[in-house]
């Protein structure tokens, strides 16, 4: 009965530091689990994620400037089609048309075709009515395909969507500072690069659809400088997705070939 008696002290000590290790290691996993998840940027790679971003806002900015205006493409007429002083020429984009008559007289004589549309002269501008009652625009006998125009400007809507989505993640993870946001940032910012370049391809296919709609009227189109501001800010945004993705690597790919030195005393 002694025995029993000065035994079960001994056995509840044992118990009780058994418990307070469980109790520690819970308490280190739970703290080593809090910093990782608590793991900030270092202040060089927070740079480089600005300069990465800042590269994206160019490609947005970009976009915006040319999604909003109407010199996509530009439709001439001959200068010399309607037999006056004067000639047509036709230039619009995802929202807007504008019907622009020139002086022949102002025209480069080398030029066989009226333009460009930075001549001074008369311009009439409409919106485009597929967005609002479903009607096909009319330009110089040719009738657009409303399709095509459509799905042209819901591409580069969905585009800006992906922009601004993008820019949230980013500025989350640098007001956060940590890496976890940069992944959802490069996927938007590729996507909406890539919806971008979408969006040009259809209306592009839109343009030749006009064309052959009506061949009464002979028409000289080309591609303005709209496109060619849209076109870079898809390759932009892309190039910038890109940059995050290799961001948002814990160490840079390069690193797995340089040596160690081992200091041996």
């Amino acid at each position: 009965m002694w025995s029993n008696y000065f035994v079960q002290p001994d056995e509840d000590s044992r118990i009780g530091v058994a418990g307070a290790g469980q109790g520690g290691g819970l308490g280190g996993m739970k703290g080593g689990r809090g910093q990782r998840r608590t793991q900030k940027m270092s202040d060089s790679q927070e740079g480089k994620i600005k300069l990465a971003f800042f590269v994206s806002i160019i490609g947005v900015t970009l976009t915006v400037l040319g999604m909003g205006t109407e010199f996509w493409v530009e439709l001439a007429q001959p200068k010399n089609f309607s037999g006056n002083q004067t000639c047509q020429l036709a230039h619009y984009g995802l929202w807007k048309g504008c019907i622009r008559t020139l002086w022949v007289a102002d025209i480069d004589p080398e030029r066989m075709s009226c333009g460009p549309a930075e001549l001074p002269g008369e311009t009439n501008c409409t919106y485009f009515k597929f967005f609002t009652s479903g009607e096909n625009a009319v330009i110089f006998k040719k009738t657009t395909n409303k399709k095509l125009n459509l799905a042209a400007a819901i591409l580069a809507l969905l585009s800006l969507t992906m922009m601004v989505m993008g820019s949230i993640c980013i500025a989350m993870s640098l007001s956060k500072g940590v890496p976890f946001f940069l992944k959802p940032g490069s996927f938007c910012f590729i996507l909406s690069g890539v919806l971008v370049l979408l969006s040009i391809l259809i209306f592009h296919q839109s343009v030749l659809s006009l064309l052959s709609s009506d061949h009464s009227i002979p028409l000289h189109h080309e591609l303005s400088w709209s496109v060619a501001c849209v076109g870079s800010a898809g390759a932009i945004l892309i190039f910038g997705g890109f940059l995050f993705i290799i961001l948002s690597l814990p160490f840079s790919p390069w690193q797995k070939c340089l040596p160690h030195n081992n200091n041996t005393t």
